[in-house]
This record gives structure tokens, sequence and C-alpha cells, in this order.
């Protein structure tokens, strides 16, 4: 059947079937216990019970990228905005004890680029396969007059389950508790406008530049160094929470907009604080380079940036050093960050040492 009209308005179906077929391999491959459809129908179906689970509680998130995909738009380097995307949204899951599950993802443009949506699609198969989340449908969108050429936008959303006996909601974070703290692995997608901002008026930089702090690659390339899933090694860690009752994982937070200083409260019960060492890890040199480029204060980093922390574990003290060794046997670079005190003020975080541990 012809489309010439709806073509000639700007939107093309062809494009679309031909981007469905394409990207079914990469969705494929996303397969896990619980699918019960595949990908073309009106809605999607998932049977938590087939996952494993007894007496699960459902647990959302949705997110996008932010203005990283600009970075990405203006490079023409699209394979890796997708993996942010997944991960945006399943780590904000798994602080709260959840498996992901199921993944859908919204793309939407003004004309649609078959190559282009490909690449960000298998790049959101490629986070849902390493996050043990099927990747079960999805909707793109081209809205010509909405978008400028080239443009495109994302959203996620995901649905996870965790054993009602099992959720992680810190309200047990208690005086003495240690901070555990992952490290990311990189900006993540967060603070795009205010780097963006500090890279395109920095005197002799463009995205293609060598990067200041790193020569071996491009500004680009480290800006859209993918977020860190840390689905599988939180997962794993959170086995050491047994059926006994013993918790040795309180509280978890996914570090985001906002950074360290507002995330970390989310977790925290009234009648305490966190107390951060700045000093206790080593600021990444991407970042030194914005503070610098950018004449960024403490404050701008603690609350844009996550200063080369990706999520914090809550502990008691004496599980500490059972907790890192088991999260670095998983992959992840671990540091103890700090402590939790008590606190007659709502729930906040003081940070030492900023002055010092990011010049």
């Amino acid at each position: 059947m012809k489309q010439g009209a709806y073509k000639e308005a700007g939107v093309d179906i062809e494009a679309g079937n031909t981007l469905v077929e394409r990207i079914k391999p990469a969705i494929k491959a996303t397969s896990r216990s619980g699918m019960m459809s595949g990908i073309g129908g009106f809605g999607a179906l998932f049977d938590p019970k087939a996952a494993g689970y007894d007496d699960p509680i459902l647990v959302s998130a949705t997110d996008g990228v932010g203005t990283k995909l600009k970075v990405a738009i203006d490079t023409g380097k699209h394979d890796t905005v997708g993996i942010d995307l997944v991960a945006m949204c399943v780590n904000d899951l798994v602080v709260q004890g959840a498996e992901p599950l199921f993944f859908l993802d919204y793309f939407a443009c003004g004309k649609l680029d078959v190559d282009h949506a490909e690449a960000v699609i298998k790049g959101i198969a490629k986070g849902c396969k390493d996050s043990g989340c099927a990747l079960i449908g999805g909707e793109t969108a081209e809205m010509p007059g909405m978008y400028e050429a080239g443009d495109y936008d994302l959203a996620g959303f995901t649905v996870g389950a965790v054993e009602r006996d099992r959720i992680v909601t810190g309200e047990n974070i208690s005086k003495g508790d240690v901070i555990i703290a992952l490290a990311s692995s990189g900006l993540h997608s967060n603070g795009y406008s205010l780097v963006r901002k500090i890279v395109t008026s920095t005197q002799g930089h463009d995205y293609d530049s060598p990067a200041p702090f790193d020569t071996s690659q491009t500004i680009a390339e480290s800006l859209l160094i993918p977020t860190k899933l840390y689905v599988k090694s939180v997962l794993a860690a959170l086995k050491l929470n047994n059926d006994q009752g013993e918790q040795i994982i309180k509280g978890i937070a996914n570090i985001t907009g906002g950074g360290l200083v507002e995330n970390i409260p989310r977790v925290l019960p009234k009648g305490t604080k966190a107390i951060i060492d700045a000093s206790s890890w080593d600021l990444p040199p991407v970042f030194k380079w914005l503070k610098a480029a950018g004449n960024l204060s403490d404050d701008d980093m603690a609350l844009t940036l996550n200063c080369g922390i990706g999520m914090v574990l809550v502990c008691p003290i004496d599980d500490a050093e059972k907790l890192m060794e088991n999260l670095k046997e998983n992959g992840e670079t671990v540091m103890k960050i700090g402590y939790i005190d008590s606190n007659d003020d709502e729930p906040h975080v003081v940070t030492h040492n900023t002055n010092s541990a990011w010049t």
C-alpha cells in the first residue's frame, strides 16, 4: 500500500518497518525467563512467577539521557547512549533490591534516520542484555516540526521485582554505619548542560580535540563513555542479606543528578546524616579538568557531577570488609568514603576535605 501523502508530510512508515526488522536480532538476544510475547504486539506480557518469584513487589522507573544526547548528535556517535538510557533506569531499581525484568524504550525524532536509530537501539539492547533485562517493547515516533533535522530524544521505562521481605529501604541505617562507594565509569548522564557549556567555551577545544586529561581519546569519546551498569554486582552483593534477617546492606543510593549531596539523603532515615571524606578517593582527571576549565566551586561539583562515585551502599562497620570484598570479586572498584552520624535536623550530607582533594 502506498503511503504517499503521509510520506510527503514527513513521516516514512517504510523506514520504521525497516528499522524494526534490523533490530529484531538485538532484541531477541535480551530474552530471559518470564517473557511471554515478542516485539510487534500492542502490549508486552511478562510473568514474574516464571522469572522465579514467590511474593514479588514490582518496582518501576523511568528516565532519559538528557543533553548528553547532544554530544552524540553533534559528533555522530550514537552507539553508546542507548546503554546510558538503560543504566539510568535499571540502576534506580537495584538500589531498592529489585532485579530488572523488562525494559521499554521511546525514540522520538523529526525524520527517522534508520542507521542512527539502529545504533541507538542496539545500544539499548546491549544495556538490557548486560543487566539481565528483557527488551520487550518500544515506540519509534517520527514527528516533523517537533525536532530539528538530525535531533532525537530518548526515554526509557523499566519494571523489576523484589521479594517482599528483601526490599532495601534504608530505614535501619544508624549511627556508626559505613558508606561504601562504587566508582563511576565517568560523567555518566548528568550535568551535561554544564559540561557542554564548558567544552564549547574553552578556547582551543572542541569535541574532536584530544582530551586535555587523557590524550589517548578525544573529548567526545571521554564524554560519551556510557553510564556504568551496577545491576549484576549489586544483586550479587544483596545475597549477603540472608533469610535469618541479617541485613548487611542497609541502604543504597544511585548517584545521578544532584550528586552525592542530594542523592544519599534520599535513603537516610530521620535522625541521621552522612559524613563524606573527599580525600578517601581520587577525583578522576575528567572532573579535575572540568573544575578548572569551568572555574567550578566545590559546591558546583558536589551538586552537579558524580565526582567519580556512581553508587553508594551503607552497611554496619563490622560487615564492611566482607561487602567490599564481594563487590571487588564482582568487578567493582570500591572505596570506603564515610560513615553515618546522628543528626537533629533533616538527613543531609557533610563533605570534608573537598578543598584539598578536588584542587
